[in-house]
């Protein structure tokens, strides 16, 4: 728990008592079965399980003994393998999602709480931060540049910018926020949210089969149908010449059985069960059989890289700066004017930063600083990220009157608002170049002059000094090399 920078208190202790009796928990709830029913239910109707079960009874009724329990048997260790498989990860997902719970930031009693989304209650105030998922649906209040993705709601990839002012001010359950912060006022959970509303009409729709379950549903029909054929010919045959009607079925169920390949279901079975059975030796959690088959016939793998292949922790790696006209790591003895591009790019970010790089510069500044003036200054005057490419500039004041300017964005977004010479222009380009190729994601940094507060409407029309670029690295996950050499091996 930690004191709150906003003017919101929240919601009491009692006040959220009495909300959840209200309204229940912030869950999705759908129609429950019994998964033991399900999992029986499910291979009985496997098609590969129905053609032993019929192989084994035709070899009983032909007096076969051998055959017929060796089937039976095959047909009661792949029931065992996938009962208990399934058991297995039915376990292991309900370990795995209590321990991967989402949780969100609310403002509770005047302090700012990090809970389990699961815990959040009706008129609830929900910090939404970049990277973070909405936990409920809601109303925005307060907003900073605040984007948000919707694409598991519209299919539309590209974030929608909103705010407690915009004609849509409403953000629902399951969405990510893209950039910026909000403050969101709960207004629904569970099951009475947008994405609770989806999730039950998906109720309805019926699971489809797999490529190879289709083909294997395709054979045995076919099988069966022409054992049958063979069957009835064969019997009406021998029922014709003998008049015996036991003698000639016999003979009619000894050849329509050398059509059934049995064989193939018990070794297939048997292969893909193992197969689960080895990932789950290597502690990948197997709901079904089935995705042995999905695995076994990937050929291109999608991953996200940040969060997933880096570590998602922006730092500070490099810095150039116009005066020096030298690129240098951030770790290095810094002269005076590098360590004061750090200063302005530090102003020109959130006082309460939520964005992994200005999280760095913050970070950076705080190592860098004999003095910390963060707490001396407020900010007068704001503009937000806009303009393309993109910038923002902030302007705080101390009680002196003393003003700060600092503006950084996109780098063509700087040098365009800075009086640059034709020179100045070419070191810039190169510099940016360089730092570019490496693969370092790469900000400008201006430093504004204005008297007066009569601020210009754009940001754009402020006279500004370019002071420089800073650089920022989200290294590779210590092992991803390994995994990534595993999957080309794979």
């Amino acid at each position: 728990m930690q004191n709150n920078n906003f003017t919101f208190t929240g919601l009491t202790t009692e006040e959220v008592l009495y909300a959840r009796q209200q309204h229940g928990e912030n869950k999705l709830q759908y129609k429950k079965e019994n998964a033991f029913t399900r999992a029986v239910t499910g291979l009985i109707k496997e098609p590969m399980v129905i053609l032993l079960l019929a192989a084994s009874v035709i070899y009983f009724i032909s007096g076969n003994m051998g055959d017929a329990f060796f089937l039976a048997a095959s047909i009661i260790l792949v029931a065992a393998i996938s009962l208990y498989q399934d058991n297995r990860s039915r376990n292991a997902l309900k370990k795995l999602e209590a321990y991967t719970s989402p949780t969100c930031k609310v403002i509770r009693n005047g302090h700012t709480e990090e809970i389990n989304s699961g815990e959040v209650v009706t008129g609830d105030f929900i910090i939404a931060e970049e990277g973070t998922t909405v936990a409920a649906d809601g109303e925005i209040v307060q907003s900073n540049d605040f984007s948000v993705n919707e694409s598991i709601l519209t299919g539309e990839s590209l974030p929608v910018y909103k705010a407690s002012d915009s004609q849509d001010n409403k953000v629902y359950m399951g969405t990510t926020v893209g950039s910026g912060l909000a403050i969101i006022k709960t207004t629904a959970i569970g099951n009475n949210t947008k994405l609770g509303s989806i999730g039950k009409s998906l109720e309805a729709i019926k699971q489809e089969k797999t490529p190879l379950e289709l083909q294997v549903n395709n054979f045995v029909k076919k099988m069966v149908a022409a054992g049958a054929v063979v069957f009835v010919i064969v019997w009406g045959i021998n029922f014709y010449n003998s008049h015996s009607v036991l003698d000639s079925l016999l003979k009619a169920l000894t050849l329509a059985m050398s059509i059934l390949p049995e064989e193939i279901p018990v070794a297939f079975t048997t292969f893909m069960a193992l197969g689960a059975w080895r990932l789950m030796k290597m502690g990948i959690i197997v709901k079904q059989m089935k995705t042995v088959e999905t695995l076994g016939s990937a050929t291109v793998i999608c991953t996200d890289k940040t969060g997933t292949l880096t570590e998602n922790k922006m730092s500070l790696a490099k810095i150039f700066t116009l005066s020096s006209r030298r690129i240098i790591s951030a770790a290095h003895n810094l002269h005076a004017d590098e360590k004061g591009l750090v200063r302005i790019a530090m102003w020109a970010s959130e006082p309460i930063p939520f964005d992994p790089m200005e999280k760095a510069l913050h970070d950076a500044y705080s190592k860098l600083a004999v003095e910390d003036e963060r707490p001396l200054y407020h900010m007068a005057h704001e503009y937000p990220l806009g303009g393309k490419p993109p910038m923002m500039t902030h302007i705080f004041e101390d009680v002196a009157g003393n003003r700060i300017i600092a503006a950084k964005g996109a780098p063509e977004a700087i040098m365009a608002v800075c009086k640059l010479s034709p020179a100045e222009k070419s070191h810039v380009e190169n510099a940016l170049q360089e730092i570019a190729v490496e693969g370092y994601r790469v900000l400008g940094v201006a430093e504004g002059f204005f008297e007066g507060n009569n601020f210009p409407a754009k940001q754009q029309q402020l006279p500004f000094t370019f002071k420089g670029l800073v650089a920022f690295y989200d290294p590779p996950k210590k092992n991803i090399a390994h995994v990534l050499k595993a999957f080309y091996r794979a």
